[in-house]
């Protein structure tokens, strides 16, 4: 009698996010992802649907684990004054590190956006409201780093947070140096 191989759906899902960050969507082979996660294809096909659909969960992991936890002190209740600064100064260094994924990959969402999986209505709608967290969380930082700010002014100030930092997170896998200096500028005008 055969055993029934069990698995870990997360560790599959995070092994596949790897995959992703990596080659893009359009870039990865079934097989990779069967290298990658231990799992038949149709084990994936079983637990995830498709190849798109390991891909939704990898992007669901990517903002769980990667995009929200750095994001956290500019959501929470209270904001502190130099939380906004701590995050780009945070972004920063992970940028100038190019052994960490997001300088050697980029941002995986913003990466999907520009190939034909980006076209998908359900992927937009995750990039959109990824961007929309994003803008969020910098109008919070910006108010909490400038009380002294109008409101057009401190909307002014987050969107150009928010633009300086999804360039450096499109331009990082590139050019390291110039995503770094977009993102002093960014510090600069929060100054």
């Amino acid at each position: 009698m055969g055993r029934t191989r069990t698995f870990d759906e997360s560790d599959a899902t995070r092994s596949a996010l790897g995959v992703f960050w990596g080659q893009g969507f359009d870039g990865t082979a079934v097989p990779d992802l069967e290298e990658a996660t231990g799992l038949s294809r149709s084990s994936i096909y079983h637990a995830f649907g498709s190849k798109r659909g390991l891909f939704d969960a990898a992007v669901s992991a990517y903002l769980e684990q990667v995009v929200r936890p750095r994001l956290a002190p500019l959501r929470a209740d209270a904001v502190a004054s130099d939380a906004l600064a701590e995050y780009v100064r945070g972004l920063r260094r992970v940028m100038a590190e190019p052994t960490l994924p997001l300088a050697a990959h980029g941002c995986l969402l913003l990466n999907a956006a520009t190939t034909p999986v980006g076209t998908d209505a359900g992927l937009r709608e995750v990039i959109r409201d990824y961007r929309e967290e994003l803008a969020a969380a910098m109008q919070r930082g910006v108010e909490a780093a400038r009380p002294d700010l109008d409101a057009a002014s401190v909307a002014a100030l987050a969107t150009a947070c928010t633009a300086h930092i999804v360039a450096a997170m499109t331009l990082v896998r590139v050019d390291a140096d110039g995503a770094c200096e977009l993102l002093d500028n960014a510090l600069t005008l929060l100054s």
